[in-house]
């Protein structure tokens, strides 16, 4: 008999995930298990630390080392990382949170203190909450506590995300370090570990989503910052996993303005949902022909995902439409397509279908503008349900935007004029 035929034969696991008692074991083997695979896998240490500026070198991990606080308590960061590589070290202490635990301002501060007093590095910070936007922490802590400790955070997202990558697409060399990584990404994955996929947007949801229906939604009516927020968090969730399933790094596309201060976007977002009634994000992926958008009008209910490239700079008004419909000959036929004109204000709106019929529908009535570019666009119905499950809205925009990159995005490809042409030989 063999497991496929006995399916209550369970396989060994290297990190089991039954007779977690609580909370506190939860964190405990979650630690201990992400510390003990970054010093058995070196290329997958190495790609996880440089970002927070460690050396490339021999990494030992410690769990909850004790130290004393300025005030004289003792406390116990979850986990403290060491990188030596010759007579350089670098340290840095680990504090993780699993499930719904979030990180605390009080404990990040006073860690910092540990740090700066034993001359470490960094403080790095785990949980299920989302940093707005690379590079950006989820807790606000004093700034004089960042002058020579820095201070970084990864979502348990973004750990699963950076462990598919290097185990799935940039390859472990050691069939064996392989296998430990592909044990954690197993565990971390599963319920009972603690680290969440995004969940939700908040107990205001609801109320927010009626009041925009009904047209009675204002930016300062309670619950909207928390829901704008939370869009944030699920924007920076989605670029996480989408880019674990390419295997490349997908960036929010933002502002300048926006990436540096969180305030400006948080008042942006607020006003935009007052003002149109709807959510919007965008992504930057590599080698994609342009920046995707997704978006959710609320009063609509509608979730909608775009790109807008430029069209053709040769050729009739009709092969300029017609270079488009060719390239999206499997997607849906409910795609729809808005072509924009030179020197012109005028659009034209049309399904894909109807351009597969008829191209020169997609231009002016004289049929004699070019195009100048096409946004095309895949909308859906808006899940109503809560959380993340078939139905909610987390699961309509997500679904609607991988959709949309997989049937449309991909398959993209910028016009390329042709090569020029020599004359024809004398002997021609």
């Amino acid at each position: 008999m063999t497991p496929a035929e006995a399916p209550d034969w369970h396989r060994a696991s290297l990190i089991p995930t039954t007779g977690i008692g609580g909370a506190k074991e939860q964190e405990m083997r979650a630690t201990s298990a992400l510390l003990s695979v970054l010093s058995a896998v070196p290329e997958f240490s190495k790609s996880l630390l440089r970002q927070f500026g460690a050396p490339a070198g021999t990494v030992e991990t410690f769990v909850e080392v004790p130290f004393e606080a300025p005030d004289g308590r003792m406390v116990r960061p979850d986990g403290l990382i060491r990188v030596s590589r010759g007579k350089r070290s670098w340290v840095c202490l680990v504090e993780v949170k699993t499930g719904r635990n979030m990180l605390d301002r009080e404990q990040l501060e006073t860690y910092l203190d540990v740090a700066r007093t034993n001359g470490f590095d960094a403080l790095v910070t785990i949980s299920n909450q989302y940093s707005p936007s690379a590079g950006v922490h989820p807790v606000k802590v004093s700034g004089h506590k960042l002058r020579r400790v820095q201070m970084h955070h990864l979502s348990w997202i973004a750990l699963i995300t950076e462990a598919t990558i290097q185990h799935e697409h940039r390859g472990i060399s050691d069939p064996d370090q392989a296998w430990i990584l592909e044990e954690l990404i197993r565990y971390l994955e599963h319920p009972n570990s603690g680290a969440l996929q995004f969940e939700d947007m908040g107990q205001h949801w609801v109320s927010v989503r009626n009041s925009a229906k009904d047209g009675t939604l204002r930016k300062t009516d309670p619950g909207v910052e928390e829901v704008v927020e939370r869009w944030i968090e699920f924007m920076r969730f989605l670029s996480l996993q989408l880019g674990r399933e390419l295997g490349a790094e997908v960036r929010q596309s933002l502002s300048k303005n926006e990436r540096n201060d969180q305030s400006f976007r948080v008042n942006s977002a607020m006003q935009y949902l007052e003002s149109e009634q709807s959510l919007r994000g965008a992504f930057s992926i590599p080698d994609a022909i342009a920046v995707v958008g997704v978006s959710a009008n609320l009063a609509r209910r509608v979730v909608e995902a775009n790109i807008t490239v430029d069209a053709p700079k040769e050729g009739r008004p009709r092969t300029r439409v017609n270079w488009v419909v060719r390239q999206l000959s499997k997607a849906p036929d409910n795609t729809r397509i808005v072509v924009s004109f030179d020197r012109r204000r005028d659009t034209t709106s049309n399904t894909l279908s109807a351009l597969r019929d008829e191209p020169s529908k997609g231009l002016l009535v004289d049929n004699q503008v070019n195009p100048r570019r096409f946004t095309i666009a895949l909308t859906a119905d808006m899940g109503v349900k809560k959380g993340n499950g078939q139905g909610s809205f987390v699961d309509s925009v997500q679904t609607t935007l991988e959709d949309f990159y997989r049937e449309i995005v991909q398959v993209l490809k910028a016009w390329q004029p042709p090569a020029p042409k020599l004359p024809a030989s004398e002997a021609e």
